[in-house]
């Protein structure tokens, strides 16, 4: 399967059947211009102008904005509540986060995720293969916050999102700095590229993978990896 990051927690992941899932579409006022993405489904993790662009999409994709179990061409979707702060969604409300099956690998997009998860929906997930989880702190998890819900999780791939770029114009959040400093017990691969292709052969165990944004004028200066 292949994924690519768009900034924010926007990442168009694709099977190997060419089925393609959208997830949390951001708005261009966050910097990140994402339009135009063709795609089979639109998963949308909390109703935040950073997270619900759904005009991002092109054509007629099924739209997802609610826990539940969904199969969209042959991906599974399954969508867990939770919140987006750690006072039961009191500050910032609800939120949630969605579990992809592609290719035999499974992937939870975490969204703006807010607190640590309880032992009852850990047991709940299951096993997850790649955890794609925000650091940037402010609104959702900060960099010590996603090293524990990572190792909750005991995911084989860590892909940190939501976090400063020099594209993002949302200032108050972290870059992946404090983040990577505090995984160096695992392999980090730090591409300088927007997408990788990930393998269930080639999954192995506490990787960190960290992505850089998609941006249109860079597109020839950058080529995918396989992982």
């Amino acid at each position: 399967m292949n994924i690519k990051w768009f900034g924010q927690s926007c990442f168009l992941l694709t099977d190997e059947n060419g089925t393609k899932v959208l997830t949390d579409p951001c708005n261009p006022r966050t910097g990140y211009k994402v339009s135009g993405i063709s795609c089979d489904a639109v998963t949308v993790s909390h109703q935040h102008f950073d997270h619900n662009y759904l005009e991002a999409a092109a054509g007629e994709p099924t739209i997802i904005t609610e826990p539940g179990e969904y199969e969209v061409k042959g991906v599974r979707i399954i969508g867990f509540p939770a919140f987006h702060d750690d006072a039961e969604g009191a500050v910032r409300g609800t939120n949630t986060m969605f579990l992809f099956e592609m290719d035999g690998i499974r992937i939870l997009h975490a969204g703006d995720i807010g607190h640590q998860l309880s032992r009852e929906l850990i047991a709940e997930i299951g096993l997850v293969d790649v955890l794609l989880v925000p650091i940037g702190g402010k609104y959702t998890l900060d960099y010590m916050g996603a090293r524990e819900f990572a190792n909750s999780l005991r995911p084989s791939v860590v892909i940190p999102m939501h976090f400063k770029t020099p594209f993002c114009t949302i200032d108050d959040i972290d870059d992946c700095g404090n983040f990577v400093s505090t995984v160096q017990d695992c392999r980090i691969h730090k591409l300088n590229d927007y997408e990788a292709s990930i393998y269930v052969n080639t999954l192995g165990e506490d990787r960190v993978l960290v992505l850089d944004p998609y941006i249109e004028e860079e597109n020839a200066e950058q080529v995918s990896f396989d992982l």
